[in-house]
């Protein structure tokens, strides 16, 4: 038996899950939450037990740094020789990665040479893998590329109406992202309603600090909203979603800012937040907006993006016989789920509310029998793919 431990770092997160290989029986799990806020939260689950401790959380580098001390003072490990490999998601692969890949100085200098693409992920994923590397030297550490799940979107779906050349050139072009999330929820989804992912019109959606969609045809990604970064789409948690590049342009000239600072203000000054002025998180707009007027409508517009890309990709999916809601706040904000769906009654869509409020964190199917559509709530587990392509990649046994 192999101790494989996964490491999920978002925007603002890092999850992470000691699994047990080839069992893949969970030892421990945990996460830090509100990387870079005022307050992080540290959790760790193990035999049974679940601590919780509030602390200030800097940046990823610390946030690994709390991970492996914890390990050792919770007595998860006797030491670190007993942890076998590292699994890393690693947002943007660009036109380099197309699979996993065995992570040395040089592929770790080709994740940092690609934060344009993702500058919110892939800086702060550098960051942890650096950080594990130099605290388990020997150890093999993997990259688990969002972006692989998404090499098989048709040209149609993955090209920009700009010059060819461009791409050619510059690999201009959608790459998607949470492509780890998706490759699992898809064929749990599918096991669930007992039908082969094949057979399936789906969508996806990945509601967290970070959003996307993805359409699901012939059981591989068809479409999906994220685009060459993971700021084009919805409206997310500090990212603006898309946006008309001429308003970049003429806000650039107006406020004098230079591309970066303009692109730093989309990236973490703007969505749920920007919309707000209140924060970034779900959780806190949901409890203000009866009293809150830009929590409303910034609660409003996350809903309307949503169900907009919702009725693109059943359009082009020509149908939609499954709808599953993912992630943070797709999995656990049962309002959110509920006033996405009440938008979608013309597709059949009808929502069992008494199942959906009780699904938090849990698999459960929330239509009711009547609904043309299968609505579904699927906790996504993307360390478990990591860890898999740990054991095989790294030659564990």
């Amino acid at each position: 038996m192999s101790k494989i431990l996964a490491i999920n770092a978002g925007s603002s997160s890092l999850k992470w899950r000691l699994i047990e290989m080839p069992t893949e029986k969970v030892i421990a799990k945990g996460s830090a939450e509100r990387i870079g806020q005022k307050l992080g939260k540290i959790k760790v689950v193990a035999n049974g037990e679940k601590t919780e401790r509030e602390s200030p959380v800097p940046t990823h580098h610390d946030a690994v740094e709390m991970l492996l001390k914890m390990l050792t003072e919770s007595k998860i490990i006797n030491d670190f020789s007993e942890i076998a490999g590292v699994g890393h998601r690693v947002v943007a692969g660009g036109e380099i990665f197309h699979q996993s890949t065995l992570i040395d100085e040089k592929v770790l200098t080709q994740i940092e040479s690609l934060a344009e693409y993702a500058p919110l992920h892939n800086p702060a994923e550098a960051e942890g893998i650096r950080a594990f590397m130099a605290a388990l030297p020997g150890v093999p550490e993997v990259a688990v590329f969002d972006t692989s799940f998404h090499q098989t979107l048709p040209a149609v779906n993955y090209l920009y109406s700009i010059p060819y050349d461009y791409y050619k050139q510059f690999g201009a072009r959608k790459y998607g992202a949470h492509g780890t999330s998706y490759r699992y929820v898809s064929q749990r989804a599918a096991e669930l309603v007992d039908q082969p992912l094949a057979d399936l019109k789906m969508i996806v959606a990945h509601l967290g600090n970070g959003v996307s969609l993805d359409a699901i045809k012939d059981g591989q990604s068809y479409n999906t909203s994220m685009g060459f970064t993971p700021l084009a789409g919805v409206t997310m948690g500090t990212r603006s979603g898309d946006i008309d590049a001429s308003l970049v342009a003429f806000l650039e000239e107006k406020l004098d800012l230079s591309v970066e600072q303009m692109t730093d203000i989309l990236n973490t000054k703007s969505g749920l937040l920007g919309l707000s002025g209140i924060s970034s998180d779900m959780r806190d707009l949901l409890a203000k907006e009866t009293t809150d007027e830009r929590a409303k409508i910034a609660v409003d517009i996350f809903i309307d993006r949503i169900v907009q890309y919702i009725g693109a990709y059943t359009a082009q999916l020509n149908g939609l016989d499954t709808l599953v809601f993912t992630a943070g706040i797709g999995e656990n904000e049962a309002p959110i789920r509920s006033r996405v769906c009440q938008s979608l009654g013309y597709l059949g869509v009808e929502l069992d509310e008494n199942l959906n409020k009780s699904a938090r964190g849990t698999e459960q199917l929330v239509s009711t029998p009547q609904s043309k559509v299968k609505v579904l709530v699927v906790p996504t587990d993307e360390e478990l793919m990591i860890a898999r392509d740990v054991v095989e990649l790294g030659k564990i046994k």
